[in-house]
């Protein structure tokens, strides 16, 4: 089979098309035909050697965390051969190899059935970044969000800035706002019906003021990290409540305390660890069940074949593209 792989760590030219034997499947394992993979900022992270050594596998290390599939083996999974598929969770492209081949072994409890209605691109689409489902989780286990509540989740063009926004208005907010740091960015934003603050027009704090009458917002999911946090804390209402979820903008953030104490502001970390298999499944098939009933509409910004992995990742890191980057298996 085909496969892409890096045996050292570097730049994106260590990536290489390589043919590869079938891997080994473990007891109750499945084995999945990947159609459809997932291009995200953590395979660039392992990749350039970012990753502290005891965080992955050795090397040679196959990317690719998410993906869209057909079952050939079906394992323990309780799924019949042929079944589509989503590989979602696990640590597949860090601790175990990952989607970017012809096929994948994966663990059952990583796999959630694709409904007849959604084609593979956009199940991929939804799962890449894991924008989508970071905010459903952020916003149903960890902030307590009702419908009626105000959502800010920054980054127009990241998969958390656009899965924020999408999965808040479905779950009912009064406004789910991102940011944009252009103009051309905003635009594009605001012709997909998002609510977008341009932060080359407007100051974070000023644009939420507008936007919600000078209230601030309950929720805001943060996957920009840096300066904006700060601000963002700021952009609270009264009992709000801000998720750290990225740091795509930096890891230090100066913040006023008094926006903690005056707004009672509550803030927490986001990890996947902090959720079991079985959340984390259901959640991916209450998102599935959207996407197939048209309520969510996550943005391709390109799909790349399988040997053109190098330039897929060069656009997801140097492009900042609106939407997600695939790669068609």
């Amino acid at each position: 089979m085909r496969a892409i792989e890096y045996d050292h760590f570097g730049g994106y030219d260590v990536l290489d098309l390589v043919e590869a034997p079938l891997p080994p499947v473990a007891d109750g394992q499945a084995l999945v035909r990947m159609t459809i993979a997932g291009v995200s900022p953590l395979d660039e992270t392992v990749r350039a050697g970012h990753l502290a050594p005891a965080l992955h596998k050795p090397l040679p290390i196959r990317p690719g965390g998410t993906g869209t599939g057909v079952v050939e083996q079906p394992g323990a999974s309780g799924l019949p051969r042929g079944a589509r598929v989503v590989v979602s969770g696990g640590r597949y492209g860090v601790s175990a190899d990952g989607c970017w081949a012809e096929y994948v072994a994966v663990d059952p409890a990583n796999l959630v059935a694709v409904p007849d209605a959604v084609d593979d691109e956009a199940a991929a689409a939804l799962t890449t970044g894991a924008g989508y489902l970071t905010a459903y989780l952020a916003l149903t286990e960890l902030a307590a969000f009702r419908p009626g509540q105000s959502v800010l989740a920054p980054g127009v063009g990241g998969a958390v800035g656009q899965g924020g926004v999408e999965v808040a208005r479905v779950l009912g907010a009064a406004h789910a706002i991102t940011t944009a740091t252009g103009t051309d960015k905003a635009e594009q934003g605001r012709a997909a019906g998002y609510e977008v603050i341009d932060l080359s027009q407007e100051s974070l704090r000023d644009g939420v003021a507008r936007l919600t009458g000078g209230r601030g917002v309950d929720v805001v999911l943060d996957g920009v990290g840096g300066q904006l946090t700060g601000e963002a804390l700021g952009c609270l209402a009264v009992d709000g409540t801000l998720i750290s979820i990225g740091y795509a903008a930096g890891t230090h953030a100066d913040i006023n305390v008094t926006d903690l104490i005056w707004k009672n502001a509550h803030i927490h970390g986001f990890r996947f660890a902090l959720f079991t298999p079985e959340q984390v499944n259901a959640a991916n098939t209450a998102l599935l069940a959207r996407l197939a009933a048209g309520h969510l509409h996550p943005a391709v910004a390109q799909v790349f074949g399988l040997a053109q992995a190098a330039a897929a990742q060069q656009l997801l890191a140097e492009g900042h593209p609106f939407g997600r980057v695939l790669l068609a298996v």
